[in-house]
């Protein structure tokens, strides 16, 4: 059957690899089903340098190309500086935002602080998100006061998302969120989309790794900080250890806090059972997660993101212990065993690992798998967003 529409045009901006960036990841990982679908046309990012390995069926344009009269411009934003080149194609009439992040204060700060300094936008744009607040906050800002919440109580979505046809979002908890604050804007809640892995083998992912497929293997994807639980991770897995597991500790990405993680570790004693890897590159990437018996996912707090590196794991057949945020605890829990945000989650965790030689725990793989296959590979969430986007035509 022929799925492709000639009626659905869309010129896609977003981040894309090479870019070291999860919303690249996942424009990778989509882009190929959605041009089987619809008429695409991709917006390349300022000094963009295709991989080797991108689609040549893929239509490239540059970054200043105006819409077609009859194209629907989906814009894609994330709360990092990735994104800033994107910015003004919000002001078009039929721009459309995927939402990938539910708290976007970063990207203010990114988009209005040059050289460090705020300008005068940076206040204009808190007040037209929050009020009086948000005015009050940019003065204690320009004073050189702040706190590590400020982000998340004042996530300024309005400030980007006042003028948008309409919004896509990945989860339930970020439709309702939208909706209480903007009551006539459309949101559409469309799965996450992750490459399918298959066929994944533990035993050679271990390899391309370095480790030994005999030991118990905990992983995280995505560098670890503190808002991502590293000491409550690393606290766990001290506590796993000293109950006799030979458990190894792998964090694949690359951050700015590789010196405060080794520091934890070596505080809590761990030696040489944190592994981390650094950045792994896409044609890569997506198998990784099968070397890990158990996925770790915490938060605290969040930016209301629907975890990608979740995704990857469930896709690989991998259980992912997650964090009892709201939008996490959408995923199923036979597939995703929660963890208690706060002083338990620590021996939560412990607990976990303890029960990986369980025979029961077979049956979380077999979920972990069953809830990828379900609505998260490319080429239904491609259905889902060209369904979508396309549809706005009819309101």
């Amino acid at each position: 059957m022929d799925h492709h529409r000639t009626d659905c045009r869309i010129l896609w901006g977003s981040p894309l690899p090479p870019i070291h960036s999860g919303v690249a990841d996942y424009a990778a990982d989509i882009l190929p089903a959605l041009a089987e679908r619809a008429e695409i046309r991709v917006l390349e990012p300022p000094d963009w340098t295709p991989p080797d390995e991108w689609p040549s069926t893929l239509e490239s344009v540059p970054v200043d190309e105006p819409a077609g009269t009859d194209e629907v411009v989906l814009v894609h934003l994330g709360n990092n500086p990735h994104h800033l080149w994107l910015l003004q194609r919000l002001r078009t009439d039929r721009c459309v935002v995927v939402l990938h992040d539910a708290v976007l204060h970063h990207l203010l700060v990114e988009s209005t602080h040059a050289d460090g300094v705020a300008d005068s936008s940076f206040a204009a744009a808190l007040e037209i998100a929050h009020g009086r607040a948000g005015t009050r906050l940019a003065m204690a800002r320009r004073a050189g006061h702040h706190g590590r919440l400020d982000p998340f109580l004042f996530p300024a979505r309005r400030t980007f998302l006042e003028n948008a046809r309409a919004v896509v979002v990945h989860s339930d908890w970020a439709a309702s969120v939208l909706a209480e604050e903007f009551p006539r804007l459309t949101i559409g809640r469309v799965a996450l989309a992750a490459a399918d892995p298959q066929p994944v083998d533990r035993t050679s992912s271990c390899a391309q790794l370095g480790i030994d497929p005999d030991r118990t293997i905990l992983m995280h994807l995505g560098f670890l900080s503190e808002e991502k639980g590293l000491e409550a991770i690393l606290t766990g897995v001290a506590a796993a250890i000293r109950t006799g597991i030979d458990l190894l500790f792998v964090v694949v990405g690359e951050g700015r806090e590789e010196a405060v993680l080794q520091r934890v570790a070596k505080d809590l004693g761990l030696g040489d059972r944190v592994h981390v890897t650094g950045w792994i590159e896409a044609e890569s990437f997506a198998r990784i997660p099968a070397a890990a018996d158990l996925g770790v996912v915490l938060r605290t707090p969040s930016a209301g993101e629907t975890s990608a590196a979740a995704l990857r794991f469930l896709a690989c057949g991998v259980p992912v212990a997650m964090g009892g945020g709201s939008q996490f605890l959408e995923w199923p829990e036979s597939a995703a065993p929660r963890i208690t945000p706060g002083p338990s989650a620590p021996a939560e965790l412990a607990r976990l690992i303890a029960g990986i030689d369980d025979p029961a725990f077979s049956a979380r793989r077999l979920a972990a798998r069953a809830v990828y296959e379900s609505s998260h590979t490319p080429e239904k969430v491609a259905e889902q967003l060209i369904d979508f986007v396309c549809g706005l035509g009819a309101d």
